[in-house]
């Protein structure tokens, strides 16, 4: 037997080898075993390795077992409120009594408070987005706390760096929690000088060896601002000049951003608190100044967070129970629709049941991959009698679902396995007919600025993007 043939025997036997590895590792979801066992018969051992940057979950939640909800109340004010609902007296809206249930799941699913005196503004624009953010921190007290999966290290991020240093020579505490690998181009220079005028810096997930961060999920994809505990921003918008549409590649961003003024704010502070703690030495101790809320409005909230500590997809059920409530419409809007199997039923069952399904996507990709997938399954659903608008002006970022006027969920999980599975996430439940419609008020002015994607249309498709879709729908379980 020559050299060469023993070589390739190697390479089978091992990579065998490797495959049964895989199904050990995945053995919980046979869908996403099988693309990457595809994944590694197309690529011989070195789709492995690419198994371990791109696939691999968690391996020790331990990492992310945030213990100290008890020191900030949680759970009491959890137990209480669903005692309130299983003993028939919980004051939840009057219209919106049949939403009770899902108010009960976030609480029993992510201990996540409900709160009924918010005041929502709702931002669809970048540009107004972070002025209205930056005239906030400009007005802050106390303390600024952010947390942004991107930031770049151009103007709009040196507006922000601008605000950031004069506050905290003010004596304001201000402290920016960012994700390493999602702002790994933002350079040292930058840090340093928001360290050197004393805001407190941290990065989530860093590398070992400084600029080679293989890991690629388990990203914090979050995007917080609290100010002085009583001002809360949250929603899809990212820092950098491209979500002000300044970039020639996206166009317009339209994506969808929240400023928050109640309760809630409270819940969303819990948030960045638990992640900031788990990133810094330097933790935050649990201070009656940071929960100093302001009740202002009448809109119900819940925040909601996912991630790959948890095995219960708290964003994604969420998301499914909202569907399987509509009566008359479901409106939803995301850059990327790659639905796992309980999602793409839910939306499914509820076209075939007669609820008017829309789907809005964007009009060019930016990742190939996803962009094909995601028209694979609208195609699917475009069958079953769902619509599908693709957006014009430039990249739709929203991530943001309206169910018959009357509740919504506007936040960071899009509608894949990445943000259900293996990102960190955070959504709000919005529970107001006041806010559903304004955000289906915009939802059509976004309508006039798209194109409807017939089925007719649909399957007139090339050859060619028949190929792409079917490529990207086998590996769409790992995307």
């Amino acid at each position: 037997m020559d050299m060469a043939t023993v070589i390739l025997w190697f390479i089978l036997v091992f990579n065998i080898f490797l495959a049964f590895a895989i199904v050990f590792l995945e053995r919980k979801n046979a869908t996403s075993a099988w693309a990457w066992l595809l994944v590694l018969m197309f690529i011989p051992v070195f789709g492995f390795f690419l198994y371990l940057i791109f696939g691999r979950k968690l391996s020790n939640k331990k990492l992310f077992i945030w213990d100290n909800k008890s020191k900030l109340g949680v759970q009491n004010a959890v137990k209480v409120q669903l005692d309130l609902i299983k003993e028939g007296s919980f004051p939840i809206p009057k219209g919106l009594e049949e939403y009770e249930d899902l108010l009960f799941l976030h609480l029993r699913n992510d201990d996540a408070i409900y709160t009924q005196d918010n005041d929502v503004e709702i931002f669809t624009d970048g540009n107004e987005k972070f002025n209205a953010l930056i005239a906030d921190m400009e007005q802050a007290k106390d303390h600024i706390h952010l947390i942004y999966y991107i930031i770049r290290n151009d103007n709009l991020g040196q507006r922000i760096a601008d605000t950031l240093v004069k506050k905290a020579k003010e004596g304001v505490k201000v402290r920016f929690l960012y994700d390493d690998m999602g702002s790994r181009g933002l350079g040292k220079k930058y840090i340093t000088r928001l360290k050197d005028a004393g805001v407190e810096v941290e990065s989530f997930f860093p590398p070992l060896i400084p600029k080679v961060n293989f890991k690629i999920n388990h990203r914090n994809h979050r995007k917080l601002a609290i100010i002085d505990g009583n001002i809360g921003y949250i929603g899809g918008f990212n820092i950098g000049d491209e979500y002000l549409g300044e970039s020639e590649k996206f166009g317009y961003w339209r994506d969808t951003h929240l400023r928050v003024i109640g309760e809630s704010v409270r819940n969303m502070q819990i948030r960045y608190i638990l992640d900031w703690n788990q990133a810094s030495r330097n933790t935050i101790l649990y201070e009656d100044r940071y929960f100093e809320s302001n009740p202002k409005g009448d809109v119900g909230i819940q925040i909601v967070s996912s991630g790959p500590d948890s095995d219960w997809e708290q964003i994604k059920i969420g998301y499914i129970k909202m569907i399987m409530e509509a009566r008359e419409y479901v409106y939803i809007q995301t850059p990327y629709f790659i639905p796992d199997e309980s999602l793409a039923d839910a939306v499914r069952i509820a076209v075939l049941s007669g609820v008017d399904v829309r789907i809005m996507i964007p009009n060019k990709p930016d990742h190939p991959f996803v962009y094909w997938a995601t028209y694979s399954y609208v195609g699917e659903l475009l069958e079953a009698g769902a619509k599908i608008y693709v957006y014009q002006p430039g990249f739709l970022h929203a991530k943001t679902i309206v169910v018959d006027g009357k509740i919504a969920s506007v936040g960071t999980a899009n509608i894949d396995v990445r943000s259900f599975r293996l990102n960190f996430e955070v959504n709000a439940f919005l529970y107001s007919e006041k806010i559903a419609r304004k955000l289906v008020s915009e939802y059509h002015k976004d309508i006039a600025n798209s194109n409807e994607l017939t089925w007719d249309v649909y399957k007139q498709r090339s050859l060619w993007i028949r190929f792409k879709e079917s490529v990207a729908r086998l590996i769409a379980p790992i995307l």
